[in-house]
């Protein structure tokens, strides 16, 4: 078994960028949760970290907006945003294009996916690496759906999607963690920036804790944006994280509406040993 973690966690820029203004104690619990994740990569061995994110059009846009993407280079520059605002330095992270293009093979056995063999990361992935691979010496596979521009993916492909990830995965000898980043209830820059729908969080985390596949899918997008915003639309690449944990039970680490981050800040994993 290739597949060695499988877990998601929020990505909003607030995380680093406005650090400073949130209550101490639970900051530093939100971090403690990140660091547990990090060293559960570390302890199962991860000889690489495919994050799957949405892209919030610092790469594609709606000249060209894949459902799915994949990155194959050997080496990825960001944050795209002002280091300053986002509170991350420059950095170059690294890549494996002989990986990622193995793996995009066995992608595309099943799903469509487009490639990219440049790729400026943005917060959606650069937040998730800055606590996860501080050193960025584990190599990075970008991974994006296309939850930003209508038509969005539908939520059944981002399935579909996490299933063939698992298989690719699963087909080459190393050992591959998968973390998919995003929302869950947020109204980014919007003057409902910091609005967080933490019962719709929960009824949703509950879903994805039991990995039921049917209730997971039967959000709609309508419903999705009056209820849990435009960043709700993230929950896609949560359900990618889902459908490559092939029916494990899952457990949050960390929930809590944190409003100056303007996301509930979420840390959870799926228990890839009962597999075993």
């Amino acid at each position: 078994m290739a597949l060695v973690y499988a877990g998601v966690c929020s990505h909003a820029p607030g995380i680093t960028g406005r650090a400073d203004q949130a209550d101490p104690e639970v900051r530093e619990e939100f971090y403690a949760a990140f660091d547990q994740m990090r060293a559960a990569i570390e302890a199962r061995g991860a000889e690489a970290i495919m994050v799957v994110a949405a892209e919030h059009f610092a790469n594609f846009f709606m000249n060209n907006m894949p459902a799915f993407a994949m990155g194959m280079a050997d080496f990825y520059d960001g944050p795209i945003e002002d280091a300053g605002w986002l509170a991350i330095d420059k950095f170059r992270a690294p890549g494996n294009r002989d990986l990622s293009e193995r793996l995009i093979r066995e992608v595309m056995a099943t799903v469509d996916v487009a490639y990219a063999e440049e790729w400026r990361f943005d917060h959606g992935i650069a937040v998730p690496l800055h606590f996860l691979t501080p050193a960025f010496d584990l190599p990075v596979i970008p991974v994006n759906i296309n939850c930003q521009g209508p038509p969005l993916t539908p939520l059944h492909r981002a399935w579909a999607f996490g299933e063939a990830l698992r298989r690719a995965a699963d087909s080459v000898p190393e050992r591959i963690a998968l973390v998919g980043t995003g929302g869950i209830s947020h109204w980014p820059a919007t003057p409902d920036s910091g609005k967080i729908n933490q019962a719709w969080d929960e009824e949703f985390l509950d879903r994805w804790c039991r990995n039921d596949r049917q209730a997971l899918l039967d959000y709609d997008d309508l419903t999705v944006y009056a209820e849990a915003g435009q960043g709700g639309f993230e929950i896609r690449t949560f359900l990618a994280v889902s459908a490559a944990a092939a029916g494990v039970p899952g457990t949050v680490h960390f929930y809590t509406p944190i409003p100056i981050f303007a996301v509930g800040c979420t840390v959870a994993s799926y228990d890839l040993a009962a597999l075993s």
